[in-house]
């Protein structure tokens, strides 16, 4: 068995404590306007020319090996468990003295459910941490099985309106409301996040319905990451057009202002996660 990846990130400070390495998986069912990672949308390996690279040779193939700028990029590669495993197992140093591990990202991890169970199990077999970013977007029996090896899951909260969250992102949230609740009923180590995005996700009833939501399940913190924009270069390299490149991200005073509406309400709020 081999899943689809795009990139692994090494020596990560973020996304699950320690240092981390973060393996991303490609396709994701969603098409969130404010994605930072557009190549991972589609599941299937894709090729692109970064412009700024080109020398404009005079025999372009393109083929990655044979273009001698780097022009050439392909985002996608097919790898096995064991690949994952072994890239993995070279920082188990770090791991062991941060108490760091494997977090598994994307795109959409769900998309890849057996996939990524598998890795995960044998990551745990290893006594690496593992932690899983989802949207929720997926079965549940998927998302247990994958929760099953996993000890922590970060998973974000978008659009609490069910017309709105369907139109913009192509999302149920019925069904991430489900998921969600379905891990918290099975004792695992949730942590919910809000990505906050002007114009989408920051209004005052999108917050109010998701503060009442994670309270009705008995979570007591919740993280909230700011919109940023270091994604929009990326949407050159895949010739697609970038709906956010003139929105700006969230003050500093509006940040703060939603984390004490949490706060007050009982949450603890942590900004940009762990």
């Amino acid at each position: 068995m081999k899943g689809l990846i795009f990139n692994i990130q090494r020596y990560s400070i973020h996304d699950g404590g320690g240092i981390r390495t973060l393996i991303f998986f490609k396709g994701c069912p969603l098409h969130c306007p404010w994605c930072c990672n557009p190549e991972s949308q589609k599941s299937i390996v894709e090729e692109s020319k970064i412009k700024e690279r080109c020398i404009k040779c005079s025999k372009c193939s393109h083929n990655t090996d044979d273009c001698p700028s780097g022009a050439i990029t392909v985002f996608g590669k097919y790898m096995s468990v064991d690949e994952l495993v072994k890239e993995a197992e070279k920082d188990m140093l770090f791991y062991n003295t941060s108490g760091g591990g494997v977090t598994l990202s994307g795109g959409e991890v769900l998309s890849q459910a057996e996939f990524a169970a598998e890795l995960l199990g044998k990551l745990k077999q290893l006594g690496i941490n593992t932690a899983v970013e989802t949207s929720g977007e997926g079965s549940t029996e998927n998302l247990l099985k994958i929760a099953k090896y996993t000890d922590l899951i970060l998973f974000d909260l978008k659009i609490m309106n069910m017309d709105k969250a369907r139109d913009i992102l192509g999302a149920d949230i019925q069904l991430i409301k489900k998921n969600l609740r379905a891990l918290i009923q099975n004792n695992y180590n949730v942590i919910p996040r809000i990505p906050l995005i002007p114009g989408y996700t920051m209004d005052e009833k999108n917050i109010r319905d998701i503060t009442d939501f994670v309270l009705s399940l008995g979570i007591n913190k919740i993280h909230i990451l700011p919109f940023h924009q270091y994604g929009e270069k990326k949407y050159e390299y895949i010739n697609k057009e970038y709906s956010m490149k003139n929105i700006k991200p969230p003050s500093e005073k509006e940040i703060n202002d939603i984390k004490e509406k949490l706060e007050l309400k009982g949450l603890k709020v942590n900004i940009g996660g762990l």
